[in-house]
């Protein structure tokens, strides 16, 4: 089966390119770097020729707010549409638990943007929410950091490995169409300056945490829901122990 991945050479598009091939199927990375882009729509009807499912994992190389809207709002329509033309028959793509609490937040109205384009689109589709990336640790810690210290909510984190994330999605690829939201989420729940902290201390970072209750999460207020996941979801098997041990470089997000 083809199985063409946009965002195919970024964090979770590299393992999940890598699991699909390993599970015999022809799996296609596509992105600027192989001459598909979504913004223009450059490259997207040969990438998707014989395309039976299309996974979305790309992210928007700017988090300012109106350049986040733009691309999650046009390239999603430009891919729909494209795949729509080619006859895919699953749609797939990763969001991020919390998308519609956090509202707040130009990133995460522009992936629920996404998502209705998605819902709307009439294409079978699955949409995967995912907790934030282990990977994703050390950006949280500087988000918070004055000087010497990291000022963090204590509200709860969830966070999940990369590959954990990819597995999901590519079950979801391999799947039925569900034509919903699913959740896929770490094995634990902390407070987040705890998992941050627990971060720093294995990678010899000194810096002192402090749980602080004014404190925002990327200028949004959080409680222990807001980037948790909720009953039926599914878990992946990394802890972050686990995950500590084997000591992966701090994440680059790549909208590639």
């Amino acid at each position: 089966m083809k199985i063409v991945v946009i965002g195919g050479t970024g964090l979770i598009g590299t393992h999940l390119i890598a699991l699909l091939r390993q599970r015999g199927h022809e799996a296609v990375a596509a992105s600027p770097r192989s001459g598909v882009d979504t913004l223009t729509g450059e490259g997207l009807a040969t990438a998707l020729a014989g395309a039976h499912v299309v996974v979305d994992v790309a992210n928007s190389p700017s988090f300012e707010d109106e350049a986040v809207m733009h691309f999650f709002r046009t390239s999603g329509r430009n891919l729909l549409a494209a795949e729509a033309m080619a006859g895919v028959g699953h749609h797939v793509a990763l969001s991020v638990v919390g998308t519609d609490r956090l509202q707040g937040s130009g990133y995460f109205r522009a992936k629920l943007v996404q998502e209705q384009l998605i819902e709307a689109s009439g294409l079978p589709y699955t949409i995967v929410r995912a907790t934030q990336f282990m990977e994703f640790l050390s950006a949280i810690a500087q988000s918070g950091t004055e000087g010497d210290v990291v000022r963090l909510p204590a509200a709860h984190l969830q966070p999940i490995a990369a590959r954990d994330v990819a597995a999901a999605m590519a079950d979801a690829a391999l799947g039925a169409p569900a034509n919903r939201i699913v959740e896929v989420g770490g094995p634990e729940r902390a407070g987040m300056a705890a998992m941050v902290e627990r971060w720093l201390r294995a990678t010899g970072d000194a810096r002192e945490v402090r749980p602080d209750a004014g404190a925002l999460y990327f200028g949004e207020r959080i409680d222990d829901d807001s980037l948790t996941t909720g009953d039926g979801a599914r878990r992946g098997a990394t802890t972050l122990q686990a995950w500590l041990a084997a000591r992966p470089g701090p994440c680059v997000l790549s909208p590639a």
